[in-house]
């Protein structure tokens, strides 16, 4: 590279002032030009970075990063549905000895319809007189047509000798003089809450099996009696969760008035608490009132909010695994690969010797364990520090790392967290359970649309955990919502 603003007369002046002078003016224009190439070298690594951060945005989906699925078809192209789980080697459905069910006849049906037989197909002869030998049965298994009906309750009024006016107590679902049952109310409070029917078509559909017009209001009015019926249940479940071992935590988006909030999950396989909260941290997870003073195992994301709390945390390992893909598809990176390996290669010793035994022997703990440090020792060699140029400007701040780098110092962090499932078999590899409880959440707003005020989110979400405790347990879950008017609310007994 040349300076080209030196002049001839310049060029001339230095060459007549002798060799001296004409080395100095070279190593000057060399002192810039290494200057400018220098600040060239920084540039091409920053646009370098720039273009392998948006490469990698542009290549995220939910195979190899936390995007939900719904996110794929925005995508350049759609990944390939790709299971992540390992081939049992059994073959697609049903398998040997499983016990199948499938409509059976009954022995004495509601009603018997006989069709005869009037003349003969072959010969044409009149066979009205003859007695049938047989009959050839087919049962159709139907509902009879739904008919709203009226129950009259009448309470005695009597007079005692003292002049004192005594009036009989009605049930506690008998409230008003005139008002629909619980089997109504809780039929429409099923098909809102668990069945996720928007209100307007729940009373449509009302209207149209059952013949009554109840609208939208009154529909509000029942979820409401339920969500004050519910506040026994619901603070019994957050002490049941507060005492369990193991617990599941999760978060995501919710929105309220068009305003973005953040819906929260704590269960276990039998409870599941919701709450609606305008912050996502740790604010939020105080006001559930759960993981301040929870003392087992909290379940969880890389969200860094929970490690505020002074419990035993266990990280999901799916969420890994995917971000594990990530890394390798993006940055080519062995060491992300290996570790993915490891530990679908840990889970299934874990899931084998669950069978016969509930911890893995101390050898194997510690082979992984070296297995585990050797990979990660590869993933340092494969992310060595930045270089530092000379007179490089020093920026404020903490340096802006990979997302191969960021991903590595987790697993550097981290390991005792990461490998709790191996050395705690009550703690899962992942965290499906509170994904699955968030799921139906987020199924809620696609369908239903948003929450137009706290209290129908907070109202909502009393429910919807009170119906997916009610699942859990097993039980029907319009019954149960039913015992609910009647405030007769299931509570788990987590002893049992």
């Amino acid at each position: 590279m040349v300076n080209m603003n030196i002049s001839r007369e310049e060029i001339l002046a230095v060459y007549e002032a002798g060799p001296e002078a004409v080395i100095t003016l070279i190593n000057t224009i060399i002192a810039e030009n290494q200057k400018i190439i220098e600040q060239q070298a920084m540039r091409i690594s920053e646009l370098e970075a720039r273009v392998k951060y948006l490469e990698e945005r542009l290549n995220k989906n939910s195979r190899n990063s936390s995007k939900p699925p719904s996110t794929d078809n925005l995508a350049p192209k759609k990944p390939n549905p790709k299971s992540q789980r390992i081939k049992s080697g059994k073959k697609p459905g049903g398998q040997k000895g499983h016990i199948g069910t499938t409509l059976m006849m009954v022995d004495n049906p509601i009603e018997t319809k006989v069709y005869s037989v009037d003349r003969c197909q072959n010969c044409g002869k009149n066979l009205q007189d003859e007695i049938a030998k047989d009959f050839e049965r087919r049962q159709v298994f139907d509902i009879p047509p739904v008919k709203i009906s009226a129950i009259e309750h009448r309470g005695e009024i009597k007079i005692c000798s003292c002049g004192c006016t005594n009036y009989a107590e009605f049930p506690q679902d008998v409230r008003f003089p005139v008002q629909y049952g619980t089997r109504l109310t809780g039929l429409a409070v099923y098909l809102h809450d668990y069945q996720l029917i928007p209100y307007d078509r729940c009373c449509q559909l009302l209207k149209d099996v059952c013949g009554c017009e109840i609208s939208p209001a009154t529909l509000i009015r029942a979820e409401n009696i339920c969500f004050e019926n519910l506040k026994d249940f619901e603070d019994e479940i957050k002490k049941l969760l507060s005492q369990s071992p193991v617990l599941h935590f999760d978060e995501t988006g919710s929105r309220i008035n068009g305003k973005r909030n953040w819906l929260h999950v704590a269960c276990t396989s039998q409870v599941t608490h919701y709450m609606v909260h305008a912050k996502r941290g740790s604010e939020a997870m105080d006001a559930m009132g759960i993981l301040p003073g929870f003392n087992g195992v909290a379940v969880h994301d890389f969200w860094s909010s929970y490690f505020k709390y002074l419990c035993i945390h266990a990280l999901c390992n799916t969420h890994l695994t995917r971000e594990l893909t990530g890394i390798y598809e993006n940055y080519s990176q062995l060491w992300s690969n290996d570790m993915k390996a490891l530990l679908f290669e840990i889970k299934s010793c874990v899931d084998e010797t669950r069978k016969i035994s509930d911890h893995l022997e101390p050898d194997q703990i510690r082979y992984f364990e070296e297995k585990y440090d050797t990979i990660v020792k590869n993933g340092i060699g494969e992310n060595p520090p930045p270089l530092i140029l000379q007179d490089q400007p020093k920026k404020r701040g903490r340096k802006k790392q990979t997302a191969a780098k960021n991903l590595l110092d987790r697993f550097m962090g981290y390991k005792d967290d990461i490998l709790r499932f191996m050395h705690d078999f009550e703690v899962p590899f992942e965290n499906n359970q509170a994904e699955r409880d968030v799921r139906m959440m987020k199924v809620q707003q696609k369908i239903s649309g948003t929450f137009r005020s706290s209290q129908g989110a907070a109202t909502f979400c009393r429910i919807r955990g009170y119906i997916s405790t009610v699942k859990k347990n097993q039980l029907s879950v319009i019954d149960a919502i039913m015992d609910v008017f009647r405030g007769k609310a299931f509570i788990p007994n987590m002893a049992e």
